[in-house]
Order: structure tokens, then C-alpha cells, then sequence
């Protein structure tokens, strides 16, 4: 028997594990609800056969060291339920990728644990939309969590000692909006060396950190806790405090876990603080620090906070079989044991199941938490409360402007199973001019043996159709002018008068054949540097195809905080558009 665990959530759409009634392994039907249904089955297996179960999961990638450890014991031991030996396929994915995935249609999983409930509430929301289930016909089910996280403002502890910390307890996303609308920075808090406020959170609409964020904001705004109204969230005072928030973010992202190695890995001038997981903190303490950084603790806003509570969901849909169902409930069963749960705490979650009093380290001041906390939490709101959240985020985030640079030197001509190279990266890059909004600022620059501007860095609004058009309109020719067509739009970039975000895109399927400057000149030029290192310009690169030098444009990227990305005929657009997450 396994104990009920301590927290619950009510779904609808979604088959989950029961607690206390876990059904036995080999207690399956052999019928399968065609779309998705409330509860698990009863289920009594007709069969038993030696027949090898494969179960394809999909995690939230805030835990992938613990599951990756345990997904190894796991299939190591050779486990079965009516049929074969059970191995677990599990890939680290985006929480609110993984809900996008099941609903195209694209990702199938047999498990599913996102990295909060909240994905629930949008998943059934959106289901019931597109297949036309309702709420108030489909009866609700339970769902047990694995792990458990708060959602925490990570802060180097200086910085929070400028703030009070540990002592004062009236931190929280008031003090971050006050944070990001001082133009003294930390010089108001008697820390002018560490510059202004620099904050992050990832893209809300495919991460559960940056989405508990938004939604804690918009709760914080009218001191609320549960009950958040539509007309709360469109208040102007609302809106003016979320805005106010979103002032100090420096950039966004698609990995709570990025913006945690960023910081780690550039310190206090990259971020002052960001939006992470306690888990994420106390793991800070275990990794190398050669910038000699202060240790990074946990804030838990005074106004409330989520808890990430990584459910455990076993989809009743048309792709599971018995066979599947029984083995994804061997291997929840196997994750809720005491031994997985113990390692899980070695990696700074808090476990699912645990007798009170038996919880220590590393969840511990020693590690930068308090496992005392959060003293309030959030209740999450209705799927259309979230809905709007996010729209209006979309209208308040921090605007950016970005150059978009592309490689038309001949090589591009070049076709990659019957797809033209500079055609593919066109597509990819007008896809990327659409998802902006009409406030960004774009500028579009393409090189061979010299560079061209074919647009300025302007609001795209406006022009966006005709950008569009002249991307799909270039040719290639000419030789590989790379390290001095990015050092020098890096520098133009710099120069734009406002405070938004700013980032060059740049793609390439070569190695540099034309610059007057090296290598090293290139990063001496483009790395930012001083207190405000983390509000310059970052550089994502694309190396498009095989002959791109993967290794310096990972340099090139890694120098300025931002990403490198391999790219294909075939996956292009899609790279672009992970790209856009960081910003949009």
C-alpha cells in the first residue's frame, strides 16, 4: 500500500495513480477510452505474455538528474506488470512544451509530469475547447505528486542582505517592481557596485516558473491569494505593477534551469536575481564556482508563491494499452518509494511522501532555504484567468529589439535533401518576424563578402510584411565576412537609445573566410563587461548545417549570455522559433 500523499490536485481530462488504491499491476481491462476520460479503469488482465513494455515519458527538466537516476535503477532491475520487462524512455522537456505537444497531437506520452499543476488546468481547458469536452460532464479525478518545489526569487545573498534578508520577511514582488523602476539600481541599497537591477524569468507561455511568476504578480498587485477576478487582472494599477516587474527583466528564456547556470556561471552582473526553484538554489551549493560568486539563497515572496508539485498523470487516451497502464503504474509506485524519495531530497526537492520532522539537509539554511516556508501559497486561478495573465503579459513584458543576421554567402545555394539552405533559414527567419510584437524593434542585416543592412533597427510593426518580403528575396554568393559583420551590429545595437532587451540572431554555414579580425578580437569586442554586463547585448548563433563551426559560435554565444542552436533544412524553423522564446 502506498501512504496518500500529503497535497492534492483535481483534474478532469487526465488518468492519474490513486492514492492508497494504487491498482494492482496485473488488475487491467482490455478496453481503452478512445479521447480522454476522468479516472483510471477498472482493469483485470485476460493476458499475461513476456512481451517487452516501452513507456515514454515526458518530465518537466527541473528534475532530470534525479530522474535520469532513477529511470536507470529503474530499468536496470528488469521490473514487469502483465507483460515483459518495463523500460522508461524519459525525455526532458519544457512544461508548457510538453502541454503543446499532447495538444497538436505531436508527443503521445504514456507518463506525463510537468513540473506544477497548473499545466493541468490549462491542459483540460484547452482539451475540452478542441474535442468538446465539459467541465461539467467529465467528472474530476485525483493526482499525486512525486516531488515537491517552491517557487522561489533566487538572489545572490548580498544582495539580499541589502534587502534585509534573512530577517526581513517583507520581501517580495512589491520590492522587485520597486527594484526594477529605481533608476539607482542597487546604489539606492548602498551596493552601487553591483549597477542596476537585472532580473529573469522564462517565457510564461512554455515554462512553469516564468507562468507562476506572471500569475503571482498579477496576485501580488491586489494582494490576493485565491479568488483572482478578470477584472482584477485588467485593473490599470494591475497592470502598471506587472509592467513595473517586467521593466527589470534583462531577458527571457524557455529553461528555469538556464537561468540558474547563467547566473552561476557570470554572477551578480549578469542577474541580480531570478525566478527559480528551491531545488535549484540549494543544487547551486554542490557545483564549481570559478568566478568566486556569492552563494545564491531563496526568497519566498512575503505575497504568496507556488509550490511545484510535479505531478504524476497517466493519460487515459487512445494510445495507451493495458499493457502500458499497468507498467506506468509500476513505475510511479517505484518514483514514490522511499529510496527514489530520499534521493530526490539529496537533489533539494522536498519529497512527496515524508513523516513530518524527517526532512533535513540540503533543504537547510546551510543550502540558502527555509524549509519553514513559504508561509502563504497561491491558489491557481481559472484556465481563462490564466489566459488573460498571459495576454496581458504579452502586452506589458520588456520590449527588445533584435538584429536578425544571415549567412548568403555561396555556400548557402547548397540543397540538403532537396532543400535549398538559404531558402529554409528564409523561411525560418519571416516565421520569427512574425511571432514579434508590433513594439519590438528589428533590424535585418545579411553578409558574404561585405555586410548589408537591409533594414535598421525600427519598430517592426509597421513593417513587418515588407521585412518579410525582402528576407525572402535574398540570394547567395560571395565568401564568409562572420567575425566582423557580428562585432560590428553587436556595437550598432548597443547604441540604440532605449532601455529594452537587445540581441543579435545570427546564422551561419560556414567558417569565417573574409574578417580582418580574429577570434579572439571578436569576443574582446562583443563580451559585455562592469556592473551592467547582464543588460548587453547577447548573441544567439545558429550553425546551419555541418560545415558551421559549431565550437565558436559557442563561444561567440556563451561570451554574451546567449545560446548557440544546431540547424537544419529541416528543423530550422523550429529553431527559430525556440529562439523567440527568449524574447516573446
Amino acid at each position: 500500500m502506498i501512504p496518500c500523499f500529503s497535497s492534492w490536485r483535481r483534474v478532469g481530462l487526465v488518468t492519474v495513480l490513486i492514492c492508497g488504491a494504487l491498482l494492482a499491476a496485473c488488475d487491467v481491462t482490455t478496453t481503452v477510452v478512445v479521447v480522454v476520460g476522468p479516472t483510471v479503469p477498472p482493469i483485470h488482465c485476460t493476458t499475461h505474455t513476456t512481451t517487452p513494455v516501452t513507456l515514454k515519458m515526458l518530465y518537466g527538466s527541473e528534475k532530470q538528474v534525479w530522474i535520469q537516476d532513477a529511470v536507470k535503477d529503474f530499468n536496470a532491475r528488469q521490473m514487469t506488470a502483465c507483460d515483459g520487462a518495463i523500460t522508461v524512455v524519459a525525455t526532458p522537456i519544457g512544461s508548457g512544451d510538453s502541454m503543446h505537444q499532447i495538444m497538436s497531437g505531436t508527443s503521445q506520452p504514456d507518463v506525463w509530469s510537468p513540473a506544477g499543476s497548473v499545466w493541468l488546468t490549462l491542459l483540460n481547458e484547452q482539451w475540452a475547447a478542441k474535442y468538446g469536452t465539459t467541465k461539467t460532464t467529465t467528472p474530476v479525478a485525483q493526482v499525486p505528486r512525486l516531488v515537491s518545489s517552491p517557487v522561489v526569487i533566487a538572489m545572490w545573498q548580498p544582495l539580499a542582505e541589502a534587502l534585509g534578508w534573512p530577517a526581513n520577511h517583507n520581501i517580495g514582488w512589491s520590492t522587485i517592481a520597486a527594484l526594477s523602476a529605481n533608476p539607482k539600481g542597487w546604489a539606492a541599497y548602498g551596493h552601487p557596485e553591483y549597477g542596476a537591477f537585472k532580473f529573469g524569468h522564462t517565457q510564461p507561455y512554455f515554462s512553469n516558473s516564468g507562468l507562476d511568476a506572471v500569475i503571482a504578480a498579477n496576485y501580488a498587485a491586489v494582494g490576493k491569494q485565491s479568488d483572482l477576478s478578470a477584472s482584477d487582472i485588467s485593473d490599470p494599477t494591475t497592470q502598471a505593477f506587472v509592467a513595473h516587474v517586467e521593466d527589470g527583466v534583462t531577458h527571457y528564456g524557455d529553461s528555469t534551469g538556464f537561468f540558474a547556470d547563467e547566473m552561476l556561471s557570470k554572477g551578480p552582473s549578469f542577474l541580480s536575481a531570478a525566478v527559480l526553484y528551491e531545488n535549484l538554489v540549494v543544487g547551486s551549493y554542490g557545483k564549481p564556482n570559478p568566478g568566486h560568486f556569492p552563494n545564491l539563497v531563496a526568497i519566498y515572496p512575503k505575497e504568496g508563491t507556488f509550490i511545484s508539485d510535479h505531478p504524476y498523470i497517466i493519460p487515459q487516451t487512445s494510445w495507451m494499452t493495458p499493457a502500458k497502464t499497468a507498467a506506468a503504474q509500476v513505475f510511479g509506485r517505484f518514483l514514490q518509494e522511499a529510496p527514489q524519495q530520499h534521493k530526490a531530497l539529496s537533489y533539494g526537492f522536498r519529497p512527496a511522501i515524508a513523516a513530518p520532522g524527517t526532512v533535513g539537509a540540503p533543504i537547510d539554511a546551510a543550502h540558502g532555504v527555509d524549509l519553514s516556508q513559504p508561509k502563504t501559497l497561491l491558489v491557481i486561478p481559472q484556465a481563462f484567468l490564466i489566459t488573460q495573465m498571459l495576454q496581458s503579459w504579452a502586452q506589458f513584458r520588456h520590449k527588445v529589439d533584435i538584429t536578425l543576421i544571415l549567412d548568403r554567402s555561396g555556400s548557402m545555394n547548397a540543397l540538403i535533401d532537396g532543400k535549398k539552405k538559404i531558402t529554409e533559414a528564409e523561411a525560418g527567419m519571416a516565421e520569427f518576424v512574425g511571432l514579434l510584437g508590433d513594439s519590438d524593434s528589428l533590424g535585418v542585416t545579411v553578409f558574404s563578402d561585405s555586410a548589408q543592412v537591409l533594414t535598421p533597427v525600427t519598430p517592426i510593426g509597421p513593417k513587418r510584411a515588407a521585412v518579410i518580403r525582402n528576407i525572402q528575396s535574398v540570394t547567395a554568393d560571395g565568401a564568409t565576412l562572420l567575425y566582423d559583420t557580428i562585432a560590428s551590429q553587436a556595437q550598432a545595437l548597443a547604441k540604440v537609445p532605449d532601455q529594452h532587451i537587445k540581441a543579435l540572431v545570427v546564422l551561419t554555414d560556414g567558417k569565417d573566410t573574409a574578417s580582418a579580425r580574429s577570434l579572439t578580437q571578436l569576443l574582446s569586442a562583443v563580451q559585455p563587461s562592469g556592473a551592467n554586463a547582464g543588460a548587453g547585448v547577447k548573441i544567439f548563433t545558429i550553425a546551419y548545417g555541418g560545415d558551421a563551426d559549431a565550437n565558436i559560435l559557442t563561444q561567440v554565444a556563451t561570451a554574451t549570455g546567449g545560446q548557440e542552436y544546431a540547424g537544419t533544412p529541416q528543423n530550422i524553423r523550429a529553431v527559430y522559433s525556440a529562439i523567440s522564446r527568449f524574447f516573446s
